[in-house]
């Protein structure tokens, strides 16, 4: 409720600033010439002085809140009574946060409604704290930049690097967001390697993790048939559905297919994209997977069963049509119409020009199609865990039962598991083979694009 407010607060007073800096700008102005900027820039000027170091201010705040109030209550009388062990004691603490914030969650430790009163009214103290930081913020920060309004003040040009840095901060933190996950798949899985050799991890053909260290260990870890599991659903059996049925399709609708056809045809084929995965996974669990075991019955393989690699393979391949259809639809629009016209006048049939013409100079795109496909491929978790098995075994048999990587970081992060064992450990492990092959992906599709781009233009 106090966060709400603040935020209410605060952006009445940007707006307020937005008008009052307005009208003064406006009142200014006594001709042609005799503003450096317009009103409305002056009034953006002071209504983002005013927003954003406030909200800036309450962002750190309520990441630093929840520390200062822990130790608060710690350092408070009734806290001697808290256990000596950190696990247990942030338990308790945690505990009783989730009791402040909903008074009928249950707790584990009998301790945690203890202090569950004191949590919510030394929390309701900072919050006020902060509140009233956030608005003095904003008052002078309004207040600072209101005294700069005047004819030649630049407003324009404050406001426009401003905007910039805003620009810049966003980029910034989706790089810094990228380079942290790496960072921390390198480091724990550092950690893990400190336990399993690296060339057993990568070579071996064993995967059964023990919960324990134990002598000889590394041979368990071996996670090869994960990497074999992984490239052959994702990106073998799936490709050999999505790569013709996508391509075949942006030909046709380019090409072929009437503009009333491609304007209803079009949209419905994307809907495919935004299907949850999970549904895809109940339909590969429910639907194919039972006939891909009764075919396989038909053409005599004995025992076969409902978890197999071509069941999650195949819906797979559909799930990711879109993503090669889309970018060889754009790509194949893109070719200019003079290449087809001059095809077509040399005496090329349609079918040739598509072939010959329009293809190729459409490559780089199918090209990043395919490998954006791929990535997403081997990326994809619920199917394989509902449709693929949880076996880890190398085999060429497609009605066999296989795992994957993502399948195996799955199980090894979930349930009661303790994060500073090889066992869980390996899943970073896992983590970053996987993140190294798609970016190798994008590599490669960026080379083969480039090089297929100046081939064509």
């Amino acid at each position: 409720m106090i966060a709400f407010a603040v935020l209410i607060a605060i952006v009445g007073l940007a707006l307020a600033g937005w008008f009052t800096a307005k009208g003064k700008a406006a009142a200014l102005h006594t001709g042609r010439g005799s503003l450096h900027s317009l009103p409305r820039y002056h009034g953006l000027y002071v209504a983002l002085w005013t927003l954003v170091p406030a909200l800036a201010l309450w962002a750190v705040w309520s990441i630093a809140s929840p520390v200062l109030v822990e130790r608060m209550i710690v350092a408070s009388p009734a806290g001697a009574s808290l256990p000596m062990m950190d696990l247990e004691r942030q338990t308790v603490l945690s505990e009783a946060r989730q009791i402040a914030a909903d008074p009928s969650f249950i707790p584990i430790n009998p301790l945690s409604p203890k202090f569950a009163a004191q949590f919510a009214e030394v929390s309701q103290h900072y919050a006020l704290i902060g509140a009233v930081l956030c608005l003095i913020v904003a008052l002078a920060g309004g207040g600072l930049a209101f005294t700069r309004i005047a004819a030649a003040f630049p407003a324009r040009t404050r406001f426009e690097r401003l905007a910039i840095g805003g620009l810049l901060a966003a980029s910034l933190i989706a790089i810094l967001t990228t380079l942290g996950i790496l960072a921390s798949l390198v480091f724990e899985s550092a950690r893990f390697f400190s336990f399993v050799s690296p060339l057993d991890f990568l070579t071996g053909t064993h995967w059964s993790p023990p919960r324990e260290i134990e002598p000889g260990m590394g041979a368990k870890f071996g996670a090869a048939p994960l990497f074999w599991g992984t490239l052959y659903i994702g990106a073998f059996v799936a490709m050999l559905v999505a790569i013709p049925l996508g391509l075949m399709s942006a030909i046709f609708l380019t090409q072929y297919a009437s503009p009333t056809m491609r304007r209803w045809c079009k949209p419905i084929l994307e809907i495919l994209a935004g299907i949850p995965t999970v549904v895809y996974g109940y339909f590969a669990a429910l639907t194919i997977a039972p006939r891909v075991r009764d075919f396989a019955t038909l053409i005599g393989i004995e025992n076969a069963s409902t978890e197999s690699a071509l069941a999650a393979g195949l819906v797979m391949g559909v799930m990711i049509i879109p993503f090669v259809s889309s970018m060889a639809d754009d790509s194949i629009a893109a070719v200019p119409q003079a290449m087809r016209d001059g095809s077509l006048a040399m005496g090329a049939t349609r079918s040739e020009t598509i072939k010959r013409v329009l293809i190729p100079a459409a490559l780089p795109g199918i090209v990043s199609g395919v490998m954006l496909a791929v990535s997403r491929a081997i990326g994809e978790t619920m199917i394989v865990v509902m449709a693929a098995g949880a076996t880890a075994r190398i085999s060429a048999n497609p009605f066999t039962g296989m795992t994957t990587v993502t399948r195996q970081i799955v199980e090894l992060l979930t349930g009661d598991q303790e994060f500073d064992t090889p066992k869980t450990l390996s899943a970073f492990a896992l983590g970053l083979v996987l993140f190294g092959v798609t970016f190798a992906l994008n590599v490669i599709a960026l080379r083969v694009v480039k090089r297929f781009r100046e081939a064509y233009e």
